[in-house]
């Protein structure tokens, strides 16, 4: 049987300009089904699982249409999903909405050009959340082009207000932020692109797992050939932390990375809500000291 649909709450409790009446346009009807597709894709592509995961697609200024809670994504029709405002209030739809599109609606209203979140629980991405770590960069043109640095926020209870602001520092320099202890969460200008994101990322993770286990060191991209990928990177509006936002151009700045490593430590941010670690030189020399003697069998 179905849940009752979470009270909703007057029109002077919600945002300005909610309109109830996107729910059941053709634009809406054309997004319920990309929705509905990109949840049976997650399924059988095993990046969800249960009744995990949720999907959303901002259709109008304060209306987002979402998956509900409680549901496999396999098994969604149009008619399980619903629509909030920025908010949170659900102002259409019968099935409950999920308590993680919290999440989404933070993304929405801090990255303008974002029009759809999907967020998962994909394995190969999920053993670098839950290890505190991201994977390297150089390694595989299409993540380069399409995902690039990706960020991991700090553990927040799901479904918290807490949980949805730990992604805040991050968004508007990845579309791809990795949940520690958690999953993942992609944005993008449409649900399908959002959802491509997650299998370019998790297609990603599970290459270099399975790279690591063949025993020789792994190749990157040339320094060079990397700035004619981010060069196509900024021609399709895709956002990378390696431009600077200020300038145009791209940053310098690199994170410290051990040579032939699969997984590297994840940068804190200072201005995040999360205490992460971050990793100073000496510490470096250090890890790589330890690194170099283990590969010539002196420690």
């Amino acid at each position: 049987m179905k849940k009752s649909a979470p009270r909703t709450q007057t029109a002077a409790g919600r945002r300005p300009g909610a309109n109830p009446r996107l729910f059941n346009t053709a634009q809406a009807r054309a997004v319920k089904e990309e929705i509905c597709a990109a949840g049976r894709k997650l399924w059988l592509r095993g990046l969800v699982d249960g009744a995990g995961g949720n999907i959303s697609s901002r259709v109008g200024p304060n209306e987002v249409i979402s998956t509900p809670t409680m549901l496999s994504k396999y098994e969604l029709t149009p008619a399980d999903l619903c629509m909030v405002d920025l908010e949170g209030n659900q102002i259409a739809g019968q099935r409950p909405r999920t308590s993680e599109v919290l999440l989404h609606l933070e993304i929405y209203k801090t990255v303008p050009e974002a029009r759809a979140v999907v967020h998962c629980h994909p394995p190969h991405a999920g053993a670098y959340a839950i290890t505190g770590r991201v994977p390297p960069n150089a390694v595989m043109s299409e993540f380069e082009l399409f995902v690039g640095k990706m960020a991991l926020s700090p553990y927040e209870t799901p479904g918290t207000a807490a949980f949805a602001g730990t992604v805040l520092p991050y968004v508007r320099d990845h579309n791809t932020v990795l949940l520690a202890n958690h999953g993942m969460v992609c944005w993008a200008d449409s649900v399908t692109h959002a959802e491509w994101n997650a299998e370019v990322a998790e297609n990603y993770c599970a290459t270099l797992l399975l790279a690591s286990q063949l025993g020789a060191p792994i190749s990157t991209i040339p320094e060079r050939k990397i700035e004619d990928l981010l060069a196509m990177k900024k021609r399709l509006g895709l956002p990378d932390e390696r431009f600077s936002p200020a300038r145009g151009k791209r940053s310098r700045r690199a994170e410290p990375q051990l040579p032939d490593s699969i997984a590297i430590p994840a940068a804190s941010h200072k201005n995040g809500r999360g205490k992460g670690r971050e990793i100073d030189f000496d510490d470096l020399v250090r890890i790589v000291t330890r690194e170099v003697l283990k590969a010539i069998g002196r420690e």
